[in-house]
């Protein structure tokens, strides 16, 4: 199932009080019948939310870094002792951890973003400044700098 998975699209939604939030249902179709999701650390202040073969690879990649060096570790830290597992309730729900929530600047208004094998979860007045710095001819350019022209 891991191969077929291709999360794209951008919602908006709200952390309810007890902060639980609700994955559209075009996400969650993607999630297989368990439901599993696993929610860690992103870069950029947000969370990356991964079903399980995605979960598995990224996973793999993290765990194949040298035990050896510190920032290995470190980095073996931050993605893997943080991160979640948790399936949808009925209601299509996910508990998001204190800790995620305060790396991601978590409160009400969620953004939650399909990037290809994960979700990225986002607060959405952060999302929404970090958004107006993009301009998208200078995306262009960066583009052709590495080779990539539409």
């Amino acid at each position: 199932m891991g191969e077929d998975i291709e999360f794209i699209g951008k919602f908006n939604h709200t952390l309810d009080p007890k902060h639980r939030l609700i994955f559209p249902n075009k996400f969650r179709e993607q999630f297989g019948g368990s439901g599993t999701v696993t929610i860690t650390k992103g870069f950029d202040h947000c969370l990356y939310a991964y079903e399980m073969q995605g979960w598995t690879e990224f996973k793999g990649k993290i765990q194949s870094l040298p035990m050896e060096n510190p920032e290995s570790r470190l980095i073996m830290r931050e993605f893997l002792g943080y991160a979640m597992q948790d399936s949808f309730d009925k209601q299509g729900r996910i508990l998001i951890a204190e800790d995620l929530r305060a790396h991601a600047f978590l409160d009400k208004e969620v953004v939650l973003m399909g990037i290809g094998k994960r979700i990225e979860i986002w607060d959405r007045e952060y999302f929404e400044n970090s958004r107006q710095q993009l301009d998208m001819n200078e995306l262009g350019v960066k583009l052709a700098e590495r080779g990539i022209s539409l």
